[in-house]
């Protein structure tokens, strides 16, 4: 008979396993309608200097939204919160939430402000192969974007609340409404604009859409117990500790965004197309990223940070092992499916308008070597988060470090080569960064459960060989029948698509891979 905690114990990991199908779908649609934006934009603009131009003004305020903004400021704020709500410190935490919620709008204000006077200077140190009209197109577009930095940072504070109290709907469904405010404004701004000029019709959707990003979960927090209150208590401890901890995710997640410009400032040695081929091939390759990765190292950090804060470490190794375990069986087939079908994959989404055949070739390549830092990447986001639960930054942080260290040198050695070169450089360093990560985390936990991982690894690998076979046989046979009109395209690459997905699916029952069961129990003709 199940007594009250193990009832208690049930309840939460089916919050969890709801949380985590709700977000995944959420982001389904945000990254379907991302593509879509990815859609339009190139047949706009293709792979083109104004895009490329366009690619690392946007990179460049990533870059520093990633030091000061959300991706920083959540590892580190959501750990300190959640000690306060778990001792039910609530004043406490609410004026830790509304300081930093000032602060963070202080400070990214004057940080932006000093950009805007500072790009022209700045600007072409991440573009030293562009020069001329290209250069000067980078530097205003950067200067348009720039301003994103603010919500953002706000966004961060806000979305951290609401995790917080697991509530990840908000944040989940964001994303869909920013893609969505951007395709609505290029669309209807573009025509309005000249030439080259028509990319600054994108950059205004970036903004409007930021805006509406984060007007949605600051709706949410309604439905909170947090109230807003004009606090601007900077010397409070729980203050400080915030930012000591934001101090090492900001320097270990800024270096680990360094390698997207580091493939842009590489790119910019290849050609003018080289930086939006791989921003192209990145988006493609983001798409499983984002539906399931990231979505379960969102949903599993306010559960392995209250496990950190309890000392159950049994608790935490399992969650994390799990999730592990997760990201692979999802991820693992993705990546087989792109390597043999990254060439179809490009020509059905991008090729039309000013996208041309040899661009989809150029972003095919870039798209193929992406795929081998799926799996890894994967298991780098959720592997990061734990260190972060357990207050040990500065490990992830070392870990960062040498990543970009190892992208930057086998980019200088291999950019060369092309694209694949650049792009492959960005898969070495992962994996070396995630068996890093692995063995320190063996270490601090006392395993990994990395018997049973390596066991369900070698059977996910055996059945993602099926499904690439299948699905590159179904689609070679499609493909000659139906020829390349949009029509056969979309069936013979979906075709191949499903012939392997089910294929998969039957392998991974016959191999009993765990991981397919627990998936299904989230399926609505399971529950």
């Amino acid at each position: 008979m199940e007594t009250a905690e193990t009832q208690e114990e049930s309840r939460k990991a089916g919050r969890i396993a709801r949380s985590t199908a709700f977000f995944s779908i959420a982001t389904a649609a945000s990254r379907v309608a991302g593509l879509v934006r990815e859609i339009v934009a190139a047949s706009y603009f293709g792979v083109s200097g104004p895009m490329s131009a366009f690619t690392i003004a946007f990179q460049v305020p990533n870059l520093v939204r990633s030091l000061f903004a959300d991706a920083a400021l959540q590892p580190a704020f959501v750990p300190v919160f959640t000690e306060q709500l778990e001792q039910k410190n609530y004043r406490e935490a609410f004026r830790l939430a509304s300081t930093l919620l000032l602060l963070v709008t202080l400070v990214l204000g004057a940080i932006t402000a000093l950009f805007v006077l500072i790009a022209p200077l700045l600007m072409p140190l991440f573009a030293p192969g562009f020069e001329g009209e290209i250069l000067n197109l980078t530097v205003t577009l950067s200067q348009v974007l720039f301003p994103i930095l603010i919500l953002l940072g706000v966004s961060g504070v806000v979305v951290g609340i609401l995790n917080s109290y697991d509530r990840f709907g908000a944040f989940a469904i964001a994303p869909l409404f920013w893609n969505l405010t951007i395709i609505l404004l290029l669309v209807v701004l573009a025509p309005m604009f000249e030439g080259q000029d028509r990319i600054y019709a994108y950059a205004i959707g970036i903004l409007a859409g930021t805006l509406v990003q984060l007007l949605i979960p600051v709706f949410d927090l309604r439905n909170t117990p947090f109230k807003f209150g004009w606090s601007f208590e900077w010397r409070n401890p729980d203050v400080r500790r915030v930012l000591l901890l934001m101090l090492p995710v900001t320097i270990s997640l800024g270096l680990i965004n360094f390698n997207l410009v580091i493939n842009s400032l590489f790119g910019t040695l290849v050609s003018h197309q080289a930086p939006a081929a791989i921003d192209k091939a990145f988006r493609i390759y983001q798409l499983p990223q984002g539906i399931f990765s990231v979505a379960i190292a969102t949903v599993l950090f306010p559960t392995l940070a209250r496990f950190a804060a309890r000392g159950e470490h049994g608790n935490l190794r399992a969650t994390m092992a799990n999730g592990m375990r997760q990201i692979l069986f999802v991820l693992v087939p993705a990546a087989a499916a792109i390597l043999v079908l990254s060439e179809p994959m490009i020509r059905l989404v991008y090729q039309r308008g000013e996208f041309t055949p040899e661009q989809t070739t150029l972003v095919a390549t870039a798209l193929f070597w992406f795929a081998f830092s799926l799996p890894t990447n994967g298991l780098f986001l959720l592997l990061t988060r734990t260190f972060f639960s357990l207050q040990r930054p500065w490990l992830p942080t070392a870990i960062a470090a040498g990543n970009l260290a190892i992208t930057a040198l086998a980019a200088l050695g291999l950019y060369h080569l092309g694209v694949g070169g650049i792009v492959a450089s960005t898969a070495i360093a992962t994996t070396a960064s995630v068996i890093a990560q692995a063995v320190i985390l063996r270490r601090l936990l006392g395993g990994i459960e990395l018997r049973r991982l390596l066991d369900t690894g070698v059977r996910i690998a055996a059945a993602s060989a099926a499904l690439a076979a299948v699905s590159f046989g179904v689609w070679d046979v499609l493909d000659e029948i139906l020829g390349r009109g949009l029509g056969g395209q979309v069936v013979s690459l979906g075709t191949a698509l499903a012939a392997g997905g089910l294929v998969y699916v039957v392998a991974a029952k016959l191999m009993r891979i765990a991981e397919l069961e627990q998936i299904m129990r989230l399926l609505p003709s399971r529950r």
